[in-house]
């Protein structure tokens, strides 16, 4: 059989070779491959000089067929240095592999940069291209993480411990005294809301409200294909009113020309335990009992880890499937994922199911009109923990498991739950009695018809719709007799809510040389968006007259109607729909390719502001001079230097839709309770950003070099405030512009470099750093208080100013003066609180080498952040000291003091608990293995392994000082580097493989 194969082989070779002798034509065919072999799909192989043109195919294989003769072949291909080959056809057919690297550079050749796209040496202002090779590996819920460490200027940290939980982005400093001070995330030209339809949760102060879900959850991360971030106002003011944080646009994979390719990924792993406070264990305690003169009753003769009993070792599983091709008039790819991750804490994971689909489209004969379809669905559940921020003196199920004492099991003998009245909570018992499930839908969609008039000019419609539903379910069983109106009765409650965005955006871009050496790019356009926001819930708590919800085998919320009539509590909210409508411009001269200048413009007028200030201009300029293109320049050893200088004016409208209009509650006996005050001149926060920057290339672009000095100013902030006393017993919220400025200033810097390629080897090394510093200036009025801290004993207590002279969110305490010899602390000024630092870092620092040996690859990421404090909160409320005398647990940092502290020293509010926060984190680490093609249908298979969060370097006592429990107790200003009960951060390893069908 095989030698039948062979000789039908040879006769159709030789029938094409005479084939295409007679036609005058040769045949030229290969292989275009990485270094190690792996195939590049989609490359583009030129006969230089001729139209003649053919794609690689799945298996990195081409085909050309031209007249006899001496020519060049140039291929190319996004993320890789060109390559040009000699060849020389004849009438017999000609075999000529090709091998290409990859190249930094390349990637970002052509740069989007809103509404449209420019070249790199057109690029002025301070922006960032990250692509999916340079990506941090593993397992994300959310596409966020891939940019952890990755940016210069750019500082990702995790609020929560839990899969899918909220991550703090940050680009250039803090700024934000209210909302989140996120970026806007603009994902294939649409503008995202930047909120979740996950639903809250209200069941009772003893509970908390938890943490929010992660806006970006929707999307698959297999499915991005780069993030580009917009930093400075130059480059920003395009979105006017919405890029006062910056702006990271996210582009998702497109389909490429060739045969259809099938993309499989398939991984599997399991998560632990990071790190954790220490606190006694049963030994320790008994010692401790004894130390402090506590109750002996307080030992109950057990040995048990309560935090150890709710952990657990969390599995995932992730599989990806994509499926692309077409031809020269239209391309595809749809792909569908699934993600299946355990949390470390007990009865806590996420799923998510998604689906993506993107077409591009052309029609007529010549090919002038286009179509591009994105849709974007998933389903994500999170099976949720009672871990929050903003628990009453019970605490969360963290705290609980932390204060348990550690001697008393939490079993009774027949295997039951240990449950008693009182303030203790057994968290074996809290966790098995409470569920908390939500489900998000969401759908984005856009169809974006385009004209392309001429060769220069194109004509493109945008019509998009984010669709997004919640809905919540949570019960907290009667026989949790630890939290009042819960015992003996139950709660349950189900919520849901609706986003809605809306958009059609019209643009026109113009790109063509107006003289041989002048060339414009530019773009004009119209948006209108509008924004829907509502939602409605049930609550209710068992009659215990009835026996309260019963037990039925069911969940509280499958027969709620079975509660107490009194104490049902039915809502339903609409926020005010408001609009914004914008028109804007943007023009890039090049001239000579050596000059370039850029200016924008755009226009924007929303309702959410008063009617003296609905309207909003943001203007900015800059330029840039590419000196590599000057005569004088040394070429031999520099490939690039380029200055570039911009100033822009962005702004924020981050806060309550109608915060400038009248608004009430109207409640179930028809009160109408004011909520919101009218202010006609409300207007947008302002930034301000002058910036400057260098861009230096060597050797070939091996070595290249980014430097940026950045002078961020923000001024009319916007600050919710409630009237002065006398004052009704329900107070309306007043929004208006302080007068005052925050200022973030600093300098970013980043280095790419390949210490070595051959095609055998390959060793490189990246590293960024920043440098900020953060001052409030010139605020009128009195200091802004916040940063709010909870536990027994701690009511009202806070931790944080915002104040002239001092970063935003400082840390201004009374100075613990340590012990007296009656373990008392000394007397504390508690009437003038010191400065005592900053939780903004004034440093960050991401680091990653990739070497490869053959077919065998080793990636490397560290994150680090320095500069900053954390306030130990936990330590402050469940690991004091009076804890022992109550019969709880205590820290081990607490029972080793050097002087033996009093049970009875109140547990107050001090820089006591205020420690540095300075870490360095191996975030990823990847060791991967190319098999290349396996059997004849198996193309480009790959096998890896990747550790996440391996370790942590830090002096910090907590969980990980990257976590941010963000609290809202205090003016509605959200809190910065508060620590206070997390979900605990994971170790994660994953065993993956990808290949191609």
């Amino acid at each position: 059989m095989s030698a039948f194969l062979q000789i039908r082989a040879g006769l159709v070779t030789g029938f094409v070779a005479l084939t295409s002798a007679a036609m005058g034509q040769g045949i030229i065919r290969g292989t275009v491959a990485e270094p190690n072999g792996n195939p590049v799909i989609g490359a583009t192989v030129l006969v230089k000089g001729t139209t003649v043109a053919a794609p690689t195919d799945a298996t990195g294989r081409y085909e050309l067929r031209i007249a006899p003769g001496s020519y060049e072949l140039l291929v190319s291909s996004i993320g890789y240095k060109s390559q040009t080959r000699a060849v020389t056809v004849g009438t017999e057919p000609v075999a000529l592999n090709i091998t290409i690297s990859e190249d930094a550079q390349a990637l970002s050749e052509v740069v989007v940069v809103g509404y449209g796209t420019a070249r790199k040496q057109d690029v002025t202002g301070s922006v960032a291209v990250v692509g999916e090779k340079d990506f941090n590996r593993g397992t994300f819920t959310s596409p966020d993480q891939l940019l952890q460490g990755r940016v210069s200027g750019v500082q990702v940290g995790n609020n929560s411990g839990q899969p899918g939980g909220p991550a703090t982005i940050r680009i250039r400093g803090n700024s934000a005294v209210t909302g989140t001070g996120q970026p806007l995330y603009v994902v294939d030209g649409v503008p995202l809301d930047g909120r979740t339809a996950r639903p809250g949760l209200v069941a009772s102060a003893d509970v908390g409200a938890g943490a929010d879900s992660n806006p970006l959850n929707f999307l698959n991360p297999d499915d991005i294909e780069t993030f580009t971030v917009l930093k400075d106002a130059s480059a920003t003011a395009i979105y006017g009113s919405r890029a006062a944080y910056g702006v990271v646009i996210i582009t998702t994979k497109k389909g490429k020309s060739g045969a259809p390719l099938l993309n499989v990924g398939v991984s599997g792993g399991f998560s632990s335990l990071l790190r954790r406070p220490e606190f006694l264990n049963a030994s320790q305690y008994r010692e401790a009992i004894k130390y402090y003169g506590a109750p002996a009753a307080n030992d109950k003769g057990g040995d048990v880890d309560a935090l150890d009993e709710i952990l657990r070792t969390g599995y995932l599983q992730n599989y990806n499937v994509a499926m692309s091709g077409g031809g020269e008039t239209g391309r595809y790819r749809l792909s569908l994922g699934y993600l299946d991750q355990d949390g470390i804490v007990r009865k806590t994971g996420f799923k998510k199911y998604s689906a993506n689909l993107s077409t591009n489209l052309q029609f007529l004969e010549s090919k002038k009109l286009g179509v591009d379809v994105n849709i974007a669905t998933s389903q994500f559940r999170e099976e949720l923990a009672n871990i929050t921020t903003d628990a009453g003196f019970r605490g969360s199920l963290i705290g609980q498991a932390l204060q348990w004492n550690p001697t008393q099991p939490l079993r009774n003998p027949d295997g039951s739950l240990y449950i008693v009245a009182g303030d203790v909570v057994n968290p074996l018992a809290a966790q098995e009695l409470y569920n908390d499930n939500s489900r998000v839908n969401t759908i984005l969609a856009s169809i974006a018809p385009s004209f392309k008039f001429t060769d220069w000019l194109n004509y493109r419609l945008l019509l998009s719709v984010n669709y997004n539903s919640g809905e919540r379910r949570t019960s907290i069983n009667q026989r949790l007799i630890n939290y009042p109106g819960i015992e003996n009765q139950g709660f349950a409650a189900i919520s849901n809510n609706e986003l809605t965005t809306q958009q059609i955006a019209h643009t026109l871009n113009f790109n063509k040389a107006i003289t041989t050496d002048l060339n414009l790019n530019a773009v004009l356009g119209y948006e209108y968006t509008k924004f829907i926001n509502l939602g409605s819930g049930v609550s209710a708590f068992g009659n215990p007259a009835t026996g309260g919800f019963g037990n039925f085998g069911l969940d509280y919320t499958d027969y709620i109607q079975t509660s107490a009539t009194g104490s049902r509590s039915i809502t339903s909210f609409k926020d005010p729909t408001y609009a914004l409508q914008s028109f804007f411009g943007r023009a890039i001269f090049n001239f000579k390719e050596r000059y370039v200048l850029t200016g924008t413009l755009r226009r924007d007028e929303s309702s959410k502001f008063g009617s003296n200030n609905k309207v909003g201009y943001f203007p900015s300029f800059a330029f840039a001079w590419d000196l590599s293109q000057e005569a004088f320049f040394p070429s031999e050893q520099l490939t690039q230097l380029k200055l570039r200088a911009g100033y822009g004016l962005t702004g924020n409208q981050e806060f309550p839709a109608g915060a400038a209009q009248d608004r009430f509650e109207v409640r179930d006996n028809g009160a109408q309770i004011p909520l919101n005050s009218r202010n006609e001149n409300l207007k947008w926060q302002s930034d301000r950003q002058f910036n400057v920057g260098i861009d230096i290339g060597a050797l070939d672009n091996r070595f290249t070099f980014t430097a940026d000095y950045f002078n961020k100013t923000t001024t009319d902030i916007l600050f919710p405030t409630v009237p002065g006393q006398p004052a009704p017993q329900v107070q309306a919220i007043f929004w208006d512009n302080l007068d005052g400025k925050i200022v973030n200033k600093g300098v970013e810097m980043a280095l790419n470099t390949v210490l070595l390629r051959s095609e055998k080897m390959e060793v490189g090394f990246n590293a960024n750093a920043t440098f900020i510093r953060n001052e409030v200036k010139d605020l009128v009025g009195p200091e802004i208080i916040t940063g709010a801290i909870n536990g027994q004993g701690l009511s009202g207590a806070t931790s944080q100013l915002i104040r002239n002279g001092n970063p935003i969110n400082a840390f201004v305490l009374p100075r613990y003066n340590g012990l007296n010899d009656q373990g008392l602390s000394n007397p504390v000024d508690l009437a003038n609180p010191v400065y005592a630092g900053s939780p903004n870092p004034r440093t960050l620092l991401g680091l990653s080498a990739n070497a490869r040996y053959g077919k065998l690859s080793l990636i490397a990421n560290m994150t680090g952040v320095f500069g900053q404090y954390v306030y130990n909160n936990t330590l402050n409320a469940v690991g004091n000291v009076g804890q022992i005398g109550a019969g709880k647990n205590i820290a081990l940092s607490t029972f080793e003091n050097p002087i033996k502290e009093s049970i009875g020293n109140p547990a107050a509010a001090t820089t006591r608990y205020l420690e540095k926060g300075d870490y360095l984190k191996l975030s990823n680490l990847t060791l991967a293995y190319g098999f290349g093609d396996i059997g004849s249908f198996v193309k480009g298979a790959r096998v890896y392994i990747t550790g996440q969060n391996l370790f942590v370097i830090t002096k910090y006592d907590g969980f990980d000082p990257e976590i941010n429990t963000v609290k809202r107790g205090a003016n509605q200003v959200p809190s910065v580097g508060i620590d206070y009960l997390p979900y605990p951060s994971a170790r994660t390893f994953t065993l993956g493989v990808n290949f191609n069908l």
